[in-house]
């Protein structure tokens, strides 16, 4: 046997089309149940829960217990990512479940990864930042410069108050609909709490899709000017 990690077994996790159907589901952010991830895999309820009992065997989810209810998230922003990348290569491959359909277009502009901006504004943004020198990719990791910091101080953003500390600031993240990358880590999580918060945009319910008002629109695109 080949020593190293076991990358099989998470494929065989992921692969079965339920549990990436509840995967799927769990990368708009929300804690869900498992009544509402069963009516997402189109199984059973005791079906669902052999599922969900799997995945948290193998790391890919968190059940998180209140009272006597059961929430169900993913397990990290690394699981995240790679779901966010495994569904980049299945949409460049054309392995596509479904034919394109009328939301299809919202969900390319801007949707919601776990917990920051992707689609063609999350990569906007990207590019932006990084075109500006705010965001610096020269060494091994993403990082946040002085201009940038004070850009997202002046954007309204208190970097201090920012959640998880112990989770890198910055971190790139391929965007499966534009394969390029968008801003994760606490920065891309901040942004785009910052954007709902001042009215700029809102999570469309039971979607992934994020969308921009008129006037929060035009603030992004002066916010981050196309490079």
């Amino acid at each position: 046997m080949k020593d190293g990690p076991d990358i099989s077994r998470l494929g065989a996790l992921i692969g079965d089309p339920a549990r990436a159907n509840i995967l799927t589901a769990l990368m708009s952010g929300k804690a869900l149940t498992a009544s509402e991830l069963a009516g997402e895999a189109g199984v059973t309820l005791q079906t669902a829960s052999s599922h969900l009992a799997k995945l948290e065997q193998g790391a890919l989810i968190r059940v998180r217990r209140e009272g006597r209810h059961k929430y169900i998230t993913l397990a990290s922003d690394d699981v995240a990512h790679v779901l966010e990348a495994m569904m980049g290569l299945a949409a460049g491959s054309g392995q596509l479940r479904t034919r394109p359909g009328p939301r299809d277009p919202e969900m390319r502009h801007a949707r919601i990864c776990y917990n920051h901006l992707a689609g063609d504004m999350g990569t906007r943004m990207y590019d932006s930042m990084i075109a500006r020198g705010f965001l610096d990719h020269s060494g091994d990791a993403l990082t946040l410069g002085a201009q940038g910091r004070t850009f997202v101080t002046d954007l309204g953003l208190d970097l201090d108050t920012l959640p998880s500390p112990r989770a890198p600031l910055c971190r790139d993240c391929l965007d499966w609909s534009e394969r390029r990358s968008h801003l994760a880590g606490r920065l891309g999580r901040g942004l785009l709490a910052h954007f709902e918060t001042t009215g700029w945009a809102s999570r469309v319910p039971d979607s992934r899709i994020i969308r921009f008002t008129p006037r929060g629109q035009a603030a992004f695109e002066a916010a981050f000017p196309a490079p």
